[in-house]
């Protein structure tokens, strides 16, 4: 990797943190020169403007969420494990240090004002719901799990009560919501057993 390559990185890793944490329109370009120690010739030598350093921090996030989410689940053997490991990653994530979830935060921000943005986070959706899809349906498929089960009404179903349970987890400053949540996923997912 070139020092070019690298300084690129350091602001991407250094902005999506903090992004995350204070929203797009939140988040100065003297945030991110404080952030990454860079001058201003530093940051624009490797960005056009602070647009750009937002779209790469998102993708920068998505990617690594979705590989550790993919790590976690991969490393179980049934279907039933791997929806399991999903759920336990969700609730183990510590949301109120790492600013929450960035597909809530910047999802949010740009519904109404940033069209490019919010494309972006409905395709991170789409992965991770067909991800949930096609363990369920890998669950059918291996007699594990019913097979009258709507895979796909139950990946939208879960990935809107565990984002929902994020939301007012980062709003109450506790996790209690989404222990109920994946609990409850749970749940349903062991009557989903044959």
């Amino acid at each position: 990797m070139t020092k070019s390559e690298r300084t690129k990185q350091l602001i991407i890793g250094k902005a999506a943190e903090l992004i995350n944490k204070k929203g797009m329109a939140g988040t100065s370009m003297s945030d991110i020169m404080e952030a990454t120690k860079l001058a201003k010739g530093g940051i624009y030598g490797n960005f056009e403007n602070k647009d750009a350093i937002c779209h790469e921090a998102y993708d920068f996030l998505s990617q690594k969420r979705y590989n550790e989410l993919t790590e976690a689940v991969d490393e179980q053997k049934t279907a039933r494990l791997k929806l399991f490991a999903l759920l336990d990653y969700y609730n183990n994530r510590r949301h109120a240090n790492t600013g929450g979830c960035h597909m809530l935060n910047f999802g949010m921000e740009a519904d109404d004002t940033n069209p490019v943005m919010k494309k972006k986070v409905q395709q991170s959706m789409e992965k991770i719901e067909k991800k949930i899809t096609k363990i369920i349906k890998e669950g059918i498929a291996n007699k594990e799990f019913k097979g009258d089960v709507d895979a796909a009404l139950f990946a939208s179903k879960a990935f809107a009560m565990i984002e929902g349970a994020i939301f007012a987890g980062r709003l109450y400053n506790n996790n209690k919501h989404i222990l109920i949540i994946t609990e409850a996923l749970k749940n349903e997912i062991n009557s989903y057993l044959e």
